[in-house]
């Protein structure tokens, strides 16, 4: 019988104490991590030692094998997960939920579209998925982008799964996403999962936590060395747009505005990353919705972003539907006067590819590279934004995907004339 035992991760952190100096800004949360840094590696028996020794004081993550006590069985535990051969691990989820997993894990139910791109990206077997998600069976992007999937059974959304197809399957494993969190549907379903003893675990990545995310699931699925090849290799693509973006004087920010899937219509900073960035919303990075017209003449934007397309990305090889975008916008008479519509200085982006849009799957970064260069030129001179995207596709995604061949990203008529 499978092993599930939720708690409390306040209750339990309140219990036990972390030494001070020990943590460092992100702690892997996995019980066998007992110095609580970034990893589970030869110093967490080191440090197990010194807990049952006495020098060491116990963390809220030395007991590796989660029975209510440190010893010598821990110092197996950690032993095994280093070796990759543990028969179960115990980990806290992005939402603080401490849940014990079967290990190998060999068959996975994954409800949400931004988990399939996950595991893909960090090689995860194919065959060990039992199910596709509603969206990637029924929106045209993902029966492209996830073709490997389509041949799945759908088990609805992490919103509104299908418990009983979920249930019948048997996974040693859900994954749920924590949209819809806090609906009646989710709820009652994460009920009757727990009842029937299916471990149960939230991944979602956000800009905040995608390390935590990634290098959790490397660990749950046993490819924690292409977890961090993946963390590597993003972590320094964005590392490298924030060293250039801090040579950038505050009086070298340009004024932007984003114009979000409507007419008139925006996002927050959240969502459109210009502070970021190193631009300047006119809006102070807080407006979120419809926005006066009068208002952007009046902040006189020296560059305009326009996210949407629903018919751009990755299912299509024409450039239309962003080159008309462009060209309402720039023909509307009362932005005649705008310095971005004199200047030229107005793009277009494929809400496919924006970390945050109702397409969104993890390509973030894509989106950051395209915006740092089209705000900061001078800056970004020689970096290759389609370059990332297509390293990611290839290198990370395992796709035969061509961007010199397929799909439409990005416009604009002197830089992105092709649409990437």
């Amino acid at each position: 019988m499978r092993k599930l035992l939720v708690i409390s991760i306040v209750l339990l952190c309140a219990s036990l104490t972390v030494p001070s100096g020990l943590a460092s800004e992100y702690s892997l949360k996995i019980f066998g991590n007992a110095n609580m840094d970034e990893t589970i590696d030869e110093e967490d028996i080191e440090y197990v030692r010194g807990v049952i020794d006495g020098t060491n004081e116990e963390t809220a993550l030395s007991d590796a094998n989660y029975d209510g006590q440190i010893d010598e069985d821990d110092i197996t535990q950690i032993t095994l997960i280093i070796d990759g051969e543990e028969d179960e691990l115990t980990v806290i989820d992005v939402v603080g939920r401490t849940v014990t997993i079967p290990e190998p894990v060999e068959g996975v139910v994954v409800t949400h579209r931004e988990q399939f791109e996950q595991l893909r990206a960090i090689k995860v077997p194919t065959d060990i998925i039992l199910t596709a998600e509603r969206q990637i069976l029924t929106t045209e992007e993902y029966t492209i982008y996830f073709s490997e999937y389509q041949d799945l059974p759908d088990v609805g959304s992490c919103s509104s799964p299908n418990v009983e197809a979920i249930i019948g399957l048997r996974p040693d494993l859900i994954l749920m996403g924590s949209y819809g969190e806090n609906s009646s549907q989710h709820s009652a379903a994460l009920e009757v999962f727990e009842s029937a003893g299916i471990p149960l675990i939230y991944a979602h990545e956000t800009e905040t936590n995608f390390v935590e995310n990634i290098r959790m699931l490397g660990y749950v699925f046993g490819k924690t060395d292409e977890a961090e090849e993946y963390i590597d290799w993003r972590e320094n693509l964005i590392n490298t747009i924030e060293d250039r973006l801090g040579d950038v004087s505050e009086e070298e920010k340009r004024n932007v505005y984003v114009e979000w899937w409507g007419r008139y219509t925006t996002k927050d900073e959240a969502s459109t990353r210009i502070g970021a960035m190193g631009g300047r919303c006119i809006f102070g990075g807080e407006a979120n919705g419809a926005v006066n017209p009068e208002e952007v003449v009046k902040q006189d934007p020296d560059v305009v972003i326009i996210i949407g397309g629903k018919g751009s990305g990755y299912i299509t090889d024409d450039t239309t539907e962003l080159r008309e975008l462009r060209d309402e916008f720039m023909s509307r008479e009362e932005l005649q006067d705008v310095t971005a519509v004199k200047t030229g200085d107005v793009y277009v982006m494929s809400v496919y590819i924006t970390g945050t849009g109702p397409y969104h799957g993890g390509r973030d970064f894509v989106q950051e590279a395209y915006l740092a260069k089209w705000l900061n030129p001078t800056y970004f001179d020689d970096f290759d934004p389609k370059s990332i995207h297509q390293e990611y596709l290839t290198r990370f995604q395992g796709l035969d995907w061509d961007l010199d061949e397929h799909g439409i990203y990005v416009y604009h008529p002197v830089e992105h004339p092709d649409g990437n």
